[in-house]
């Protein structure tokens, strides 16, 4: 979605009314991320909105970059906060082959996960259920880790559920992703 070079536009402040939403629309999108959201989003503290190009919102508290968001679509978390708190998102994992194309910024495909290095929800070489057990329409936020990596790498919007895919195993698996190294991760602000 960002290219390797990007540029902010206008900085502003987020009215205080908008901000509780932003705040209850993340929650209903993340669950997870209740306990944390005090530190995350504080209540007494100002919200910030940079303007990005092709029509993206990045909603920022101080430097600190936390969600992004193209018109009205779902709202992303930005990779910083993944890392931060990893085990709030739905998380899907993908081989040692794909994760050269990936940062490169190419589509991520549905072989890359559903390959031997791969990882699913309901995969029975999960033993420890970090990828859960519960399908992933599609539609669905999900974090992408590499194999043998520890930190996630993109962060994107499932373009078909996770059945179809173990079913089909090939078409395109996920968009609108950030990754590490675009142009979202390398922002100053």
């Amino acid at each position: 979605m960002f290219k390797k070079d990007i540029t902010s536009g206008a900085k502003s402040k987020v009215k205080s009314s908008v901000q509780r939403t932003i705040r209850q629309k993340v929650l209903d999108t993340y669950p997870l991320l209740e306990p944390y959201i005090e530190d995350l989003m504080p209540k007494k503290e100002q919200l910030d909105l940079v303007k990005l190009p092709d029509r993206v919102s990045l909603y920022t508290l101080q430097s600190t970059p936390l969600f992004f968001q193209h018109m009205d679509d779902t709202i992303l978390p930005h990779l910083a906060i993944v890392h931060r708190y990893p085990n709030c998102f739905p998380r899907l994992r993908i081989d040692r082959g794909a994760i050269r194309f990936v940062l490169s910024g190419a589509t991520l495909m549905a072989p890359g996960l559903t390959s031997p290095g791969g990882r699913l929800p309901g995969d029975p070489e999960d033993t420890e259920g970090i990828y859960g057990k519960e399908e992933l329409e599609a539609g669905t936020p999900v974090v992408i880790e590499a194999e043998g990596k520890e930190t996630a790498c993109m962060v994107g919007v499932l373009k078909v559920g996770t059945a179809e895919m173990k079913k089909t195993k090939k078409g395109q698996a996920c968009e609108a992703g950030h990754y590490l190294g675009d142009g979202l991760w390398t922002l100053s602000l």
